[in-house]
């Protein structure tokens, strides 16, 4: 169960019901994180503009999602490992694309070198290799999309956060963590 309010789009008022409006309308679907998120119209807010700007990115859909898949394996965040495989399906990702992803890696040599560069973001808070950044260079993402990926995965490690910190019920097909040794949780 969720550490904080869920809330219920069809009892939301004022800025807060617009927002899970526009989301409903746009997804079809008011997900359970989005629900914990709209606790804060301003978060959310944030949120859906960041989220709405990449998807005009040159960084692909598809690519975005093999990142929030190595990002949310990363960290650990059952609920968005679970999100993130069905929105990678219906981006078009193959279950064993998403596996490599999930370690860190794609069977697509661009879109590796993205989320290599991902995954070093992520495990060193940003303090990546000179080695780790010319990697994604020489694999031909140009400033843009380098800045592109990194802003992907400052957005990926705030739903992680907030998945993991609120208990998010998941309201997807769940999909298991792999092995790895885990914090007990309180």
């Amino acid at each position: 169960m969720a550490r904080v309010q869920v809330i219920n789009p069809q009892s939301a008022i004022g800025e807060t019901k617009a927002l899970l409006d526009a989301v409903q309308v746009k997804l079809g679907v008011t997900p359970n994180f989005i629900r914990v998120l709209a606790n804060s119209p301003r978060a959310l807010e944030g949120f859906l503009g960041l989220y709405g700007a990449l998807g005009n990115a040159q960084v692909d859909k598809p690519t975005q999602e093999r990142i929030a898949l190595a990002i949310a394996e990363g960290n650990r965040c059952e609920y968005c490992v679970s999100a993130h495989t069905a929105i990678g399906r219906h981006a078009g990702l193959s279950n064993a694309e998403m596996a490599l992803n999930r370690r860190g890696s794609s069977g697509d040599a661009r879109a590796a070198a993205s989320v290599a560069l991902a995954k070093a973001l992520n495990q060193n808070l940003g303090e990546i290799t000179t080695a780790e950044f010319e990697a994604a260079r020489n694999a031909g993402l140009g400033d843009g999309e380098i800045v592109e990926v990194i802003a992907v995965v400052a957005l990926n490690i705030f739903t992680n956060i907030l998945g993991k910190a609120t208990r998010v019920d998941i309201d997807f097909p769940k999909v298991e963590l792999l092995a790895a040794t885990v914090r007990a949780a309180a």
